[in-house]
């Protein structure tokens, strides 16, 4: 079966342009939004290789930078937007509800996918936009960083650490006892904070995509 071959969207906001991969296999259960971590971007090799395992799951894919251009610029040099989870909350939810106006992914229910700073920008925006996310999967995120906001969460949510990652691991289990929609944590044994020992990812990816699967829809790709 050949790649997939994501299409290069522009994401037009009020104020802002953004830039996205969308990939949307025939017959998608759900739309997977990939909310990336500190200093990434829709490029991320490693969402890219969840990605891949959503497509096969039945599931559509949107990759996107949350901050524009000249903001990435001086990101690199301060890291002041990363960190500021109000403002990458409030891009996430932008781009829900532009997602909400397309007509070929409106009728889709939405899942979230953070990692580090974005996994708590995702659960802020799940605290918002509560009949448009069906489920969260956070991947070594920071979901600590979501503040109140963990307990509006209504969407399912997975919150997936490395074993090794023990720092953001009890981070993560403190952030679990705030929530109050259905939850688990999923600790990877051997995994670091970017699960970049052999088979973590792939883990990952399979923890993700079930979960995906369970809470907004989908089907395998028939194979050949």
């Amino acid at each position: 079966m050949p790649a997939d071959t994501p299409q290069a969207i522009r994401i037009r906001l009020p104020r802002l342009t953004l830039h996205g991969l969308l990939d949307l296999p025939a017959g998608s259960g759900g739309l997977v939004l990939f909310v990336h971590g500190s200093g990434s971007s829709r490029f991320s090799p490693r969402n890219r290789h969840v990605a891949a395992q959503l497509h096969d799951a039945g599931l559509g894919t949107l990759l996107f930078d949350l901050l524009a251009p000249q903001e990435a610029l001086v990101d690199e040099q301060t890291r002041h937007y990363r960190f500021d989870i109000r403002l990458l909350a409030d891009r996430v939810v932008q781009v829900l509800d532009w997602c909400a106006t397309r007509h070929n992914l409106r009728e889709l229910r939405a899942g979230l996918f953070g990692a580090s700073t974005g996994a708590a920008a995702a659960l802020v925006a799940a605290a918002e936009r509560p009949l448009r996310v069906g489920a969260v999967v956070s991947r070594g995120g920071r979901p600590d960083l979501a503040g109140a906001a963990l307990a509006r969460v209504q969407a399912p949510t997975l919150l997936i650490v490395g074993g090794r990652d023990l720092e953001v691991l009890e981070l993560n289990r403190d952030a679990a006892a705030q929530l109050r929609c259905e939850h688990r944590v999923d600790v990877i044994p051997g995994a670091g904070h970017l699960f970049e020992q052999a088979g973590t990812l792939e883990q990952v990816a399979r923890r993700a995509a079930s979960w995906f699967v369970e809470h907004l829809g989908g089907a395998p790709r028939p194979q050949g």
